[in-house]
C-alpha cells in the first residue's frame, strides 16, 4: 500500500511538471513565429516612400482610375475689403496671386514632394493623362498668375476674391521594392495592390499655362458669424466653403478667366 501510494504521488508530480512546462514550451514556439512575420506593413509601407527611406530599392504610385476636372481647396486670394457701416456699393481693385502644384497625397493624408523615389513614376503618369484636352502640369514646381480687377463691394459688406483651381486626380496605390527580403519577398504595397487610396493631383492648365480654375468675387454681409471669422482670420490660413456654399449672408459671383488682368 506504501508503494502504492509513492508510486501515485511520483506520478502525480510528473503530470504537474508537464502541465507547467506546456505553457512556455508553447510560448517558444509562438516567438519565433512572431519574429517570422517581418513583412512591412502597409503603412510602413507608405511611411518608406514619404521618407525616402534607405531601405527601399524603388518605389512606384500604380494609377488604376482617374478623374478630370475635380476642383482643387477653395482659397482665399486677395485682401479682404471692409465696406462696413457704409449704406452704399462701392467700386474696389483687388490684387491677388492663385497659385498652382502638383501634389501626392498619401493613403495616411500625408503629401510629398518630388524629391522622393515616387517621382519618376508620378512624372510618367502625367505624362500618360497629359492630352490635348487636358494639359495638365506633371511636375512638383509652382505655377502661378497675378490679377489686377476692380469689383463692386456691397453696402455694409466685406469683399474679397476665392481661387479653386482646376485638377486631374490619379487614384491608385504605391508598389514598394525593398532592397532586402522580409518574410521572403521582396515587394510590398500600400494600402492593397488594384487600391484607390493613394491620389496625384495633376492641376491643369490653360493653353497659355497658366492655371485653369474657378475664381469668384464673395460678399459677406458685415456683423455675421461669417464675416467676423474672416476678419479676426485676417493674415491666417482659414479653410472657406467653396462657391456658393457661403450660406444666406454670403454671395458668390464667379469670375471668367477671360475677364481677369493677368499680370
Amino acid at each position: 500500500m506504501t508503494r502504492t501510494g509513492r508510486s501515485g504521488n511520483h506520478r502525480s508530480k510528473k503530470k504537474r511538471i508537464t502541465l507547467a512546462l506546456a505553457p512556455v514550451a508553447a510560448l517558444g514556439l509562438a516567438v519565433p513565429l512572431m519574429y517570422s512575420a517581418g513583412a512591412a506593413t502597409p503603412d510602413e509601407v507608405a511611411t518608406d516612400c514619404r521618407t525616402d527611406s534607405d531601405k527601399l530599392e524603388n518605389c512606384e504610385f500604380v494609377d488604376v482610375q482617374f478623374k478630370a476636372n475635380s476642383l482643387g481647396p477653395n482659397e482665399r486670394v486677395t485682401s479682404v475689403t471692409d465696406n462696413c457701416g457704409v449704406s452704399t456699393a462701392a467700386t474696389k481693385t483687388f490684387s491677388g496671386t492663385a497659385s498652382v502644384t502638383r501634389v501626392i497625397q498619401l493613403e495616411d493624408g500625408f503629401n510629398t514632394d518630388g524629391s522622393t523615389k515616387l517621382a519618376s513614376s508620378v512624372f510618367e503618369i502625367g505624362v500618360k493623362f497629359a492630352t490635348q484636352e487636358f494639359n495638365i502640369k506633371r511636375d512638383d514646381t509652382t505655377s502661378s498668375f497675378s490679377f489686377s480687377r476692380s469689383d463692386t463691394v456691397k453696402a455694409d459688406h466685406i469683399a474679397f476674391f476665392m481661387w479653386s483651381h482646376k485638377r486631374t486626380d490619379v487614384s491608385g496605390f504605391l508598389k514598394a521594392t525593398y532592397k532586402e527580403a522580409q518574410d521572403g519577398q521582396k515587394v510590398f504595397f500600400s494600402p492593397s495592390e488594384n487600391a484607390t487610396s493613394v491620389h496625384v493631383f495633376y492641376p491643369q492648365l490653360l493653353p497659355s499655362g497658366t492655371p485653369d480654375g474657378r475664381l469668384w468675387l464673395r460678399n459677406v454681409e458685415c456683423g455675421t458669424p461669417q464675416a467676423n471669422g474672416i476678419i479676426n482670420s485676417e493674415g491666417s490660413v482659414r479653410a472657406e466653403p467653396g462657391f456658393g456654399e457661403g450660406g444666406e449672408n454670403v454671395t458668390d459671383i464667379e469670375v471668367p478667366l477671360s475677364d481677369v488682368t493677368i499680370q
